[in-house]
């Protein structure tokens, strides 16, 4: 099969399609990547027709130049003023972001296709997320991850305190969460966040080794294998979802995470208040 160019309808995520290999990319590189509402768009869109298109055998998803992605977009957040709500009620954007969540790192999570994630560089917020949120991750050894929510005052969405807390459990996930210190490719690999790391120069084929043997291996094996291994984790994942959305929107009504947005603009530490 030859490679095929899909389009996405937007610059902010591209789309490919060879030898079985679905490889999204989040690509906004200039702002490491940070999610756009064109990019999750796209991304839901794009998930949405892989699960049932039975060419699509392995989604791997990664992000363009130096960076996996930073999560949201705080300097727009920061703009804007409000990091979840806009022009929506709260109501309104509790449901938006969990329909948002299911559809990107649940679908990633539930998809009966092997997912993987290729990391570049830095994986922070919900980038962090939908990392965790696939089958494997492979990782630069220059790359970092974090959960970085705590420093914009956010309690963390996209299904990363379920992921996290099944990784490495539950006293790990909240040191991790509380204080959003940056995890080396070493340190991931020896907490079991990523399955492998390797020299920047050498991820774009390791990946793609990877993903060819996933491609060419017993797909219905595969789909059942997968749903057999989320029902042995503990809890659902809808809940988590659904419940990190609610704190979610309502953690970006707060002076803290606006005070957070502002003092990330000005590259200064920010003075949390507690409100």
């Amino acid at each position: 099969m030859s490679l095929q160019n899909l389009d996405t309808g937007t610059t902010d995520l591209l789309a490919t399609l060879d030898e079985g290999i679905l490889t999204l990319t989040l690509n906004r590189p200039e702002a490491r990547n940070a999610m756009s509402r064109a990019m999750m768009d796209a991304l839901v869109a794009q998930l949405a027709a892989a699960e049932t298109n039975n060419a699509v055998k392995v989604i791997v998803l990664t992000g363009a130049g130096k960076g996996f992605c930073a999560g949201g977009d705080v300097k727009g957040m920061a703009a804007r003023g409000d990091g979840t709500v806009g022009d929506n009620t709260i109501d309104v954007a509790i449901h938006r972001q969990r329909l948002a969540q299911r559809a990107t790192s649940g679908k990633l999570f539930r998809m009966p296709k092997p997912t993987l994630a290729s990391l570049p560089g830095a994986a922070a917020g919900a980038g962090f997320s939908m990392a965790l949120a696939c089958d494997m991750r492979i990782m630069a050894s220059s790359a970092v991850m974090t959960t970085a929510f705590a420093k914009v005052g956010f309690s963390g969405d996209y299904g990363g305190t379920y992921f996290l807390t099944q990784l490495v459990g539950s006293a790990k996930a909240r040191e991790l969460y509380y204080l959003s210190d940056r995890i080396s490719a070493d340190e991931a690999l020896r907490l079991g966040l990523v399955n492998w790391v390797c020299p920047a120069e050498e991820l774009a084929a390791r990946t793609r080794e990877i993903a060819l043997r996933l491609a060419k291996g017993p797909t219905v094996a595969y789909r059942y294998m997968k749903e057999n291994l989320n029902r042995a984790m503990a809890g659902e994942v809808e809940d988590c979802l659904d419940l990190e959305a609610t704190h979610h929107v309502h953690c970006g009504q707060t002076e803290d995470h606006k005070e957070a947005t502002k003092a990330f603009v000005d590259k200064r530490e920010p003075v949390f208040k507690g409100r």
